[in-house]
């Protein structure tokens, strides 16, 4: 069985995208609102030790990306976590992640919505409430939506033209970051910022910055590589080579920043410490630093990135979450109108769930800084499954041919799991409380749809193997309550909070690899699939 199946899985591949493709996709897919707003909100956080920030948010993801630098090359196809899923813990896995990815999805529109906003504050000051650190006003809250429809519309009329002039707006996302990097380093005072308001932040500052400040937020792109790399010339080699270099050239471009933003301060800017660091302009933070520093023309620039970083991603993922519905209705986890199309074959009806959903996550996340966290806490989630079907896979399939091979995988998968557990952990109870009282009102309505409206069999849900899911969400859920962080009720302190994570991420595995699909079925699962490209 496992020779058949190696033979399926790699007779259908069209490898004919290159290293180059793969590594560009990845890291122009990785820089959007993050690097705009993550430097300011990481300093906030951890002060000068927001550098490291960077540094432990590039391991965790490289971790992650690598569980899934494997599984890319045995599931190339669009959807790829949901057939994952499948193939390890069966159909019910696999439609509880299918949602879980649209929740992971609309909100990014929504935040890349907010960016704009954000910075249009500075020169249109209506859609920021003063001194309430980025909440939008009403004007501000209305624009957004507004912007939210003119990315459906742009969905609907002119994807094509679109995708023809994103090579030249890549290559302007590439750049400006850059030359933001050379310009402040080189009209700074160089006074020694590490030594300012030692008081003001503290160690586990770099460890929740992580979520909070947009550093894990900012790298969520890498996935791009893997999404195409089931098309790529020599996957084995191609697909960890962009993962890796897209994650370390973003990891340096991004420390780059940060080190860039940190010299362009003044003595005056941390009068009142780290944590209230406060300049003109901070709603945009480089194009205020360079207007300080009289760089006019680098923070006219900045506020032209604004519209194009974060407007063209907003509207891919609009693009892409839309696509997710779509084939969540060709697989009756959604309802089959999801799958409308109109005259020039889009998704309408998709786009306008997109649009309309997008708009509601406005509301409990009215700022920039607030809406990361919770997107960082859901991408994390369903990431997180990456490890354990690789893990599954790697028991279940072991003949399975494997064009890459992670080495030390049962070492590296779990610590992966452990690293995404951590980022949940470090969100904060308050962020973790909506995260999870989303994921459960969406599988209750699962739930009543499948036994009460379809009135399908309890053995069709697959109960028995998706049961370890909730000791997992409920643990965490669990510990963040207890914890110091985020509106946690602080009976527990931070490291200890960080201890339990691990343990109970290590608990999870087992129950997860218990409740496995046997062997078989996964085999014939993975044929099934294959069979349908």
């Amino acid at each position: 069985m496992n020779q058949s199946l190696g033979s399926v899985v790699s007779s259908k591949l069209k490898r004919d995208v290159h290293l180059s493709g793969l590594l560009f996709a990845s890291t122009t897919s990785i820089v959007g609102s993050g690097w705009l707003f993550g430097a300011y909100h990481a300093a906030r956080i951890a002060g000068p030790l927001s550098i490291w920030s960077w540094v432990v948010g590039a391991v965790i993801i490289m971790l992650i990306a690598l569980c899934f630098a494997e599984l890319a090359a045995l599931f190339p196809r669009s959807g790829a976590l949901v057939h994952m899923s499948h193939a390890s813990h069966g159909e019910g896995l696999g439609r509880i992640w299918g949602w879980m990815l649209f929740l992971a999805y609309v909100p990014v529109p929504a935040v890349e919505g907010e960016a704009v906003v954000t910075y249009a504050n500075n020169y249109v000051p209506y859609f920021i409430q003063p001194g309430s650190n980025g909440l939008l006003t009403v004007a501000g809250f209305i624009v957004c939506a507004l912007l939210l429809g003119l990315f459906a519309a742009l969905n609907l009329l002119a994807v094509r033209l679109l995708l023809r002039v994103n090579s030249a707006v890549t290559l302007w996302k590439i750049a400006v970051p850059l030359l933001t990097v050379i310009v402040l380093i080189a009209a700074s005072s160089r006074w020694n910022v590490a030594a300012a308001a030692p008081g003001s932040y503290n160690f586990d500052g770099i460890f929740t910055a992580l979520p909070t400040a947009g550093v894990i937020f900012s790298f969520l792109g890498f996935r791009t590589a893997i999404d195409l790399g089931g098309e790529s010339s020599n996957p084995g080699r191609n697909i960890p080579l962009a993962v890796i270099g897209s994650v370390l050239l973003a990891g340096i471009l991004y420390a780059l920043l940060q080190v860039a933003f940190l010299a362009a301060l003044s003595p005056g800017d941390l009068a009142n410490g780290w944590d209230h660091l406060s300049f003109s302009g901070q709603a945009g933070p480089f194009a205020g630093l360079a207007a300080t520093l009289g760089i006019g023309w680098m923070a006219t620039l900045l506020y032209i990135d604004a519209y194009i970083s974060p407007g063209g991603t907003g509207l891919m993922y609009l693009t892409a979450g839309s696509r997710i519905l779509f084939a969540m209705g060709e697989t009756n986890a959604g309802p089959r109108w999801l799958m409308a199309l109109n005259k020039v074959q889009a998704p309408w009806l998709s786009v306008l769930v997109m649009w309309a959903v997008g708009v509601l996550f406005l509301l409990p996340f009215p700022a920039w800084q607030l809406m990361v966290g919770y997107i960082t806490s859901v991408n994390v989630l369903t990431y997180g499954l990456g490890p354990v079907v690789l893990l599954v896979l790697r028991r279940s399939q072991p003949g399975l041919a494997r064009p890459f091979r992670l080495k030390a995988a049962g070492l590296l998968a779990p610590l992966a799991f452990v690293c995404s557990n951590w980022i949940i952990y470090w969100t904060g109870f308050r962020t973790d409380t909506v995260l999870f009282l989303v994921i459960g009102i969406g599988f209750a309505l699962y739930a009543v749809q499948h036994h009460v409206v379809a009135k399908k069999p309890a053995a069709d849900f697959g109960w028995r193997y998706i049961a370890w899911l909730l000791p997992w969400f409920g643990g965490d859920w669990v510990i963040s309550a207890l914890s110091t962080v985020g509106g946690g009720y602080g009976l527990i302190g931070f490291w200890t909070g960080v201890a339990l994570t691990a343990v109970w991420s290590l608990i999870v595995i087992s129950l997860a690899l218990r409740a496995a699909l046997p062997a078989e079925e996964t085999a014939e699962m993975m044929i099934r699939m294959e069979s349908t490209i």
